[in-house]
């Protein structure tokens, strides 16, 4: 039975952190916003109208791995949790490299980490 629950963390221990998205959320006020449904939040690449910055969402994923509409459903989630009504301002950089590997010529960038970061915000 302990060789089981050891293997058994082990296990987790090993694959817990292969995830390909991580992703982070700050809010930037003292100001309460309920939580929204995902379906209530948009993004926008202009906004016509008066808003207000309530916090950043950053999504970080293997830059090879990346699918945009993956990555603007990530932020919107995040996004709704904070309370925004929109995203908009998306920023993108290439971070750095995981491991240098002989396995990485064969797989070109695959190592290669992305970071894309929105500005939350809801609308007064």
């Amino acid at each position: 039975m302990t060789r089981k629950i050891a293997a058994l963390i082990t296990f987790v221990l090993l694959t817990s952190s292969c995830s390909i998205y991580h992703i982070n959320s700050v809010d930037s006020g003292d100001t309460y916003y309920p939580a929204k449904s995902t379906d209530e939040v948009v993004y926008l690449e202009e906004i016509d109208e008066d808003y207000e910055i309530i916090g950043t969402v950053t999504v970080n994923g293997e830059r090879k791995q990346r699918n945009i509409d993956d990555i603007l459903g990530k932020m919107k989630r995040e996004a709704a949790i904070l309370g925004g009504d929109a995203i908009t301002d998306i920023q993108s950089d290439a971070t750095g490299v995981w491991k240098r590997l002989p396995v990485q010529q064969t797989i070109s960038n695959a190592y290669v980490r992305a970071n894309y970061t929105a500005s939350v915000v809801v609308f007064k």
